[in-house]
């Protein structure tokens, strides 16, 4: 008796109620103000009757919520599934005092970034010690391409996993696209001396500085990153060159508790 193929396989055991549930929660990672019912119909093309019991089920389940105007959006319940699993859960603890030790000897906020999916995804976050802050919300997701933690996740990968982060690559809203051969000349830079430092794409008077965590077999698990503001007034703090030597101790420290056993990329 002949085996089934794959595809006959995937026809026999298909699950439409399933389907249209991820494609809800897939439409609505695409769009950061949410869609009315109406809207989400026409997103998916389907009739508002088809996935009224599905987005109702979705909302009782916590996995998508309404906001103030009515529109739906996702909660970060699929975030923290995610991130209950190794090896994101024990990346997550080891950093969080780490970030808080960067942020206090920084004077500035930081966070951790992942490459997920396609995207580049924020998984821990530190505030300032400051009165005020800069930072980003835990969950956020930024650009691979025209971003320090997106470019040191593409620098320090190898060849092979480079090549299919850019072709699963899923651009958010404003990514600015850059010309693949500056892109790659970047990476290059960027891996030479170790760490990425550049003004922001999305804010004016910020200077990102993001360096590395690696893991076993020199492989990059996650970038550290720390959004640079400085102070106009008198009160003295680091500046930029000495956040870099800070980072580097914090990153080194992070990757040897991932299993990594080498020198660190960047040395002051």
């Amino acid at each position: 008796m002949s085996q089934p193929t794959p595809t006959h396989t995937a026809q026999r055991y298909q699950a439409p109620a399933l389907d249209k549930g991820l494609d809800i929660l897939e439409v609505l990672s695409q769009t950061p103000h949410g869609y009315t019912l109406s809207e989400l119909s026409q997103a998916l093309n389907r009739g508002v009757n088809e996935i009224f019991r599905m987005v109702s089920t979705l909302h009782q389940r916590g996995y998508i919520q309404i906001n103030d105007s009515d529109r739906y959006i996702l909660t970060l319940k699929l975030f923290e599934l995610s991130h209950q699993q190794e090896p994101a859960k024990s990346l997550i603890k080891e950093a969080l005092p780490l970030l808080a030790e960067l942020a206090e000897r920084s004077m500035q906020s930081c966070h951790l970034a992942l490459y997920q999916n396609g995207r580049v995804i924020i998984v821990a976050q530190q505030d300032s010690p400051e009165r005020w802050s800069f930072g980003l919300k835990m969950g956020a997701l930024i650009g691979l391409t025209d971003t320090s933690s997106g470019h040191v996740l593409l620098a320090f990968a190898d060849d092979v996993t480079r090549v299919r982060m850019l072709n699963h690559h899923i651009r958010i809203d404003g990514e600015n696209q850059m010309d693949p051969g500056q892109l790659f000349d970047l990476l290059h830079t960027i891996r030479q001396q170790g760490y990425a430092t550049m003004p922001s794409a999305q804010i004016d008077g910020v200077t990102n500085i993001a360096m590395p965590v690696l893991g076993l077999e020199n492989k990059v698990v996650a970038a550290i990153n720390v959004p640079h503001v400085s102070r106009i007034d008198g009160l003295r703090r680091p500046d930029a060159a000495q956040i870099a030597r800070i980072l580097s101790d914090i990153s080194l420290r992070l990757s040897q508790r991932m299993g990594y056993s080498g020198p660190h990329c960047y040395t002051p």
